[in-house]
């Protein structure tokens, strides 16, 4: 599967558990960074974004047989981070998204919204 491709399941598994905001970041221009691609989403609560990142983990198993390197972020649930290897996932609440704000960090990056279900 190409690293495209695991990023579109990866939004389809947000988007089926109802994860709001969703924004992609294609790094693949910018030398030097950590993955080719950041996706962004939030939920409402602790219980929603703990759920986004169960669900979407299950989902992104059963439609492209990967799985996440790493999980990170469970104790509070406010900010939920998936490392797929050339695509990083943040899962956040709405504040922690408002202060960090990832999207933005990478001036040169491609953005792209993806309208909430």
């Amino acid at each position: 599967m190409t690293t495209k491709n695991l990023v579109n399941t990866i939004v389809g598994g947000i988007q089926e558990q109802k994860g709001l905001r969703i924004v992609t970041a294609d790094l693949t221009k910018i030398p030097n960074t950590i993955c080719k691609y950041l996706i962004i989403c939030e939920g409402n609560s602790n219980t929603h974004v703990n759920s986004i990142a169960l669900k979407t983990k299950d989902y992104v198993r059963e439609h492209a047989k990967e799985k996440p390197i790493a999980m990170e972020g469970f104790e509070n649930c406010e900010w939920i981070i998936a490392d797929y290897g050339d695509i990083m996932l943040h899962i956040m609440q709405r504040e922690p998204r408002a202060f960090y704000d990832l999207e933005h960090l990478w001036a040169d990056a491609k953005l792209t919204e993806i309208a909430d279900l």
